[in-house]
């Protein structure tokens, strides 16, 4: 209780003022656990309202902690930020590995192109959240996370490239494609499906998508003598093509 001066001049003892209700931290977790949670609240704050809306204390309201808590796992917004993009950038490159074929053996090469795309749109339209921030980084993101971005995507077309080697010898053909050009290409293609997935996500779901995909396959050739894998510039060549072409007949000798 405290004594306070009335209008009238005459002092009251005024009655206890209530008490401010302190912030409940919930309970005390281990460092790596914390992290995660401020991590999932990041992630919240960034999926509704954007990465320029993603403050100290929006993160800390939606994880339910005070601010000092917060502070101590993550001493500014900007290693937070880095934090969020690099956990769902590598969980999402994971994602894109798993997706991807580890070969054919005995399978159909186009058949299994199909179903690894599907896959990946299936994982795109069951988080947007983090798909989101990887194939729509908003302005916001710093520029690390885009050069960690390009890189991440090197490395991804080389993998492509591999399994079009692979692919393009197991079906017979196209001949003459340079891989890498062609992984290029591929990679493109699908994350111009993920974005539409996100973007358009009643219109353009993986099921909805799926001819447009197997469409893409039909309009590579086979060869009909069939083809086989030789580098020569990071082309793949056909047998054919690579010393196995008929040699033209030998003019007969003069008399």
């Amino acid at each position: 209780m405290s004594i306070e001066e009335d209008t009238d001049g005459v002092w009251r003892i005024a009655p206890p003022r209530p008490a401010r209700p302190r912030r409940r931290n919930g309970p005390r977790l281990p460092p790596e656990e914390r992290r995660e949670q401020l991590l999932d609240a990041a992630r919240a704050v960034a999926g509704r309202d954007g990465l320029a809306e993603l403050t100290m204390q929006a993160v800390a309201k939606q994880a339910g902690v005070a601010k000092p808590v917060l502070y101590a796992i993550y001493p500014t917004a900007p290693q937070l930020l880095d934090a969020l993009l690099r956990r769902e950038h590598s969980r999402g490159i994971a994602q894109v590995l798993e997706a991807l074929p580890a070969g054919f053996d005995d399978a159909d090469p186009d058949a299994e192109f199909e179903e690894a795309v599907i896959a990946f749109l299936t994982a795109v339209q069951d988080d947007p959240v983090r798909w989101r921030l990887i194939l729509m980084p908003a302005d916001g993101a710093p520029a690390s996370y885009r050069g960690l971005l390009a890189g991440a995507r090197e490395k991804v077309v080389e993998r492509c490239a591999q399994l079009l080697e692979t692919g393009i010898a197991r079906r017979g053909g196209p001949s003459d494609v340079d891989v890498e050009l062609a992984g290029r290409v591929m990679l493109g293609f699908i994350e111009s499906l993920g974005r539409l997935v996100l973007s358009n996500p009643e219109l353009a779901s993986p099921q909805a998508l799926r001819p447009t995909v197997r469409a893409l396959t039909r309009t590579l050739p086979k060869d009909d003598k069939g083809t086989r894998i030789i580098p020569s510039g990071g082309s793949v060549v056909s047998a054919w093509q690579a010393g196995n072409a008929r040699t033209p007949p030998e003019h007969p000798a003069s008399p």
